[in-house]
């Protein structure tokens, strides 16, 4: 009952304040301020604002609301359990099965490299003088 009242005397009070904008010749500010004004009366007229303070005082509902959050938390633990190990049970078998490198001989080993065969680096070379062409072009050309 008392929430219905104070929403009532907002949606009264911004309707006035509306008005007297509209009076000031600021008529989109004033339509504006109107229809902010009408969201409160409309709640109350719809019955939400009686069925959130039912709520609101229910034990019941915050109960309700506490199981929901507990679902919510076990859902995403789960789900980043999941997605840390790499998916479901038959997945990581699989993904374990194919990872496993066929059986080699107990006295084979990687083949090593001879000295004069390691792969070679790339070493950043020096920038070259047509580099720096371009570049001057494109300055002076804008006048830099």
């Amino acid at each position: 009952m008392i929430a219905e009242t104070v929403c009532s005397a907002v949606s009264a009070a911004g309707l006035g304040i509306a008005a007297v904008t509209a009076y000031r010749k600021r008529f989109l500010a004033a339509a504006r301020i109107a229809a902010y004004a009408l969201v409160p009366l409309g709640l109350v007229l719809t019955g939400i604002v009686e069925w959130l303070a039912d709520t609101a005082f229910s034990l019941t509902a915050w109960v309700g609301f506490g199981l929901l959050g507990l679902s919510w938390v076990i859902f995403t633990t789960t789900r980043a359990v999941e997605r840390r190990r790499g998916g479901t049970r038959k997945e990581r078998k699989a993904a374990k099965a194919a990872s496993e490198p066929d059986a080699v001989a107990p006295a084979a080993s990687a083949p090593s490299l001879a000295p004069g065969s390691q792969p070679a680096t790339r070493q950043k070379s020096a920038p070259s003088d047509d580099d720096f062409s371009d570049i001057e072009a494109i300055l002076k050309k804008h006048g830099i």
